[in-house]
């Protein structure tokens, strides 16, 4: 369900996909939302009531400094990002090819992130990047996979954009004059459902699924059933 948090773009509770075999997401439990920094102070009021506990900022540590969340000092706000300094950036890989090398690099971040959400104190958990896209969408597909959402259904909500975020893309798109370079922007702007299914595919065929590759990068049992117990019901 898309939520109106003036001037988030892209802000969606996840609640009510299927889990497993007769349970569904919580409606309030998960968020997922663009840069919290667009927020107006309306829209920070909008945040408190929705009764958020967590706010997990998966973005570069020089991202939150450059530009900083309304909660960056609040104590319910985590920085948990998802890549190093000096990971190996090669902007002609396909976007595919960029999500599978973003959780190869670096599976412990991927767990710190997810965990986060389990850690998190009773309320609603928000997981949020620049865009709401790449970096937010896989660790909420990390997230939903493990509890029990269909690779299907995963794919399908990460592939949601809002009107106002295809608006501010192509608003992007129309200033940048270089043919090449509006191509590159282009695809890195997709959001195709085969794109997630692809990395579900590659964790599956590489580690067993989502949870067996967080358990790897450092997620604990007591973790995963606290987030299962958190994020489903029935």
């Amino acid at each position: 369900m898309e939520l109106n948090w003036p001037d988030c773009l892209n802000v969606r509770d996840l609640g009510g996909l299927p889990a497993g075999d007769d349970g569904r997401i919580v409606p309030g439990a998960l968020i997922r939302s663009d840069n919290l920094s667009r927020l107006t102070e309306g829209g920070v009021e909008a945040v408190r009531s929705a009764g958020v506990s967590r706010i997990v900022d998966v973005r570069t540590p020089v991202e939150c400094e450059w530009d900083p969340s309304p909660f960056a000092t609040d104590p319910i706000c985590r920085n948990r990002p998802l890549a190093n300094a000096d990971d190996p950036y090669d902007p002609t890989l396909s976007i595919e090819e960029q999500y599978i090398q973003m959780v190869e690099q670096n599976p412990s971040l991927f767990a710190a992130a997810v965990g986060a959400i389990a850690d998190a104190p009773a309320g609603a958990v928000v997981v949020h990047c620049h865009a709401g896209k790449d970096r937010s969408g896989s660790v909420v597909a990390l997230a939903l996979s493990l509890v029990g959402v269909p690779p299907e259904e995963v794919a399908a909500d990460y592939a949601i954009l809002t009107d106002r975020m295809r608006d501010h893309f192509a608003g992007q798109l129309g200033e940048v004059e270089d043919p090449t370079e509006r191509r590159h922007l282009a695809e890195s702007f997709t959001a195709r459902p085969d794109t997630m299914l692809a990395l579900l595919d590659h964790l599956d065929r590489t580690y067993g699924g989502a949870e067996r590759y967080l358990k790897q990068g450092g997620l604990t049992n007591d973790q995963a059933t606290r987030l299962r117990a958190r994020l489903v019901s029935g």
